[in-house]
């Protein structure tokens, strides 16, 4: 019982290490300066709720276009703040698109205009809880905390994996050579004694005569 509780939770540690270390990947991969690669935010405030709960993860990717119902990141004034809500309006101003955005859970739209070169993305996906460690994950303890330090571990149990299981197969093969050794002595005492007993005769015989 004990043995296998160790190995569900050996399991189930090994399974947390592998999340931490894709999600990381994930968001350095979000960083690299792709056309049209998707971005990566956590949702900071309760304004798209029970669409978008505080702490969920976004993936957001460009558009050539965004329409009505389209949930979009957006960028603001503060070059590390973005808002993330839903378009209501599309109009065209000098044969340009310019939107109006809206929190599910506010009482009125956003003051100002949007138009398209502020606009980070549209949502793709959206998962529950998962941006508080990825928000974590971007400060440089966070990083080492759940990237560096899983990683490493990873890395080890892995070597340990394969340093085992050459091992493993080293004593097999040990194993192996030993049993053909023990053949073929085995062999060679079983061609011996025929001689032996003929050369026994020869003197008995000799002595005889």
């Amino acid at each position: 019982m004990k043995a296998r509780v160790s190995k569900i939770l050996k399991i189930s540690v090994d399974i947390f290490l592998f999340l931490l270390v894709g999600v990381g990947i994930l968001v350095v991969f979000s960083y690299i300066p792709i056309p049209g690669n998707y971005k990566i935010f956590t949702i900071q405030s309760g304004s798209m709720s029970p669409a978008l709960s505080t702490g969920s993860l976004i993936f957001v990717k460009p558009m050539a276009d965004y329409n009505v119902g389209d949930v979009i990141t957006r960028r603001t004034d503060d070059p590390k703040a973005s808002i993330t809500h839903r378009i209501t309006k599309k109009d065209a101003v000098n044969g340009k698109a310019v939107f109006k955005t809206k929190g599910d859970a506010n009482d009125g739209e956003d003051s100002e205009n949007v138009n398209l070169d502020s606009i980070v993305g549209k949502k793709l996906l959206s998962i529950p809880l998962l941006g508080y460690p990825v928000s974590f994950a971007k400060t440089t303890p966070g990083f080492i905390v759940l990237i560096i330090i899983p990683g490493i571990v990873i890395i080890y149990d892995e070597l340990h994996k394969i340093k085992d299981e050459a091992k493993a197969i080293h004593t097999r093969r040990k194993e192996r050579k030993a049993a053909a050794g023990e053949g073929k002595k085995e062999e060679k005492t079983e061609k011996t004694e025929p001689e032996q007993k003929k050369k026994s005769k020869k003197k008995k015989e000799e002595g005889n005569s």
